[in-house]
């Protein structure tokens, strides 16, 4: 299934390096109840990585973006306002800007993380989707984990329990 190539996507390709190797199924399983719990999930285990530099240019480009034509829309009411309200104001909209890009970070980790996960869902488990079957997958896995399961025997164990259900 291609994957549609929109602004987010682009946004996705150019900021992080992925991996080409397949993901791990416990690996999967585990980013799997890591996601679904609210958790981030380590980026090693999902096969990504940040290109810092690149991030920082996306979010500078942004908020260039959001901020000039604010700014030139505002401007002479701005110019006619006490310096003091317009240095409190630029002193807010810097301290926005700055906490903005640690959101900006997460929100594209977390995008990161559930596409990488649905990737690797639909090698391991390309007759389950992933949005319905989650959950379920997760269920299956912790009762796999109390019942020692064996690495080898963990795929079979799981589509057992998938197909029984």
């Amino acid at each position: 299934m291609p994957q549609e190539k929109n602004l987010k996507n682009k946004i996705l390709d150019y900021v992080y390096i992925l991996s080409k190797q397949p993901l791990l199924l416990k690996d999967l399983l585990d980013a799997n109840r890591q996601y679904n719990e609210g958790m981030h999930v380590d980026s090693s285990k999902l096969g990504f990585r940040l290109k810092l530099r690149r991030a920082y240019f996306v979010y500078i480009a942004i908020v260039i973006c959001i901020f000039v034509p604010i700014a030139t829309i505002l401007h002479k009411l701005l110019a006619d306002l006490d310096s003091h309200i317009s240095i409190l104001g630029s002193m807010i909209i810097t301290a926005l800007i700055f906490m903005g890009f640690n959101f900006f970070i997460s929100r594209l980790r977390d995008e990161i993380t559930s596409r990488q996960i649905k990737k690797s869902w639909r090698l391991r488990f390309p007759y389950f989707s992933y949005d319905e079957y989650r959950y379920k997958v997760e269920e299956i896995y912790q009762k796999a984990l109390k019942e020692e399961i064996s690495k080898k025997d963990l795929e079979k164990y799981i589509l057992d329990n998938l197909v029984e259900d």
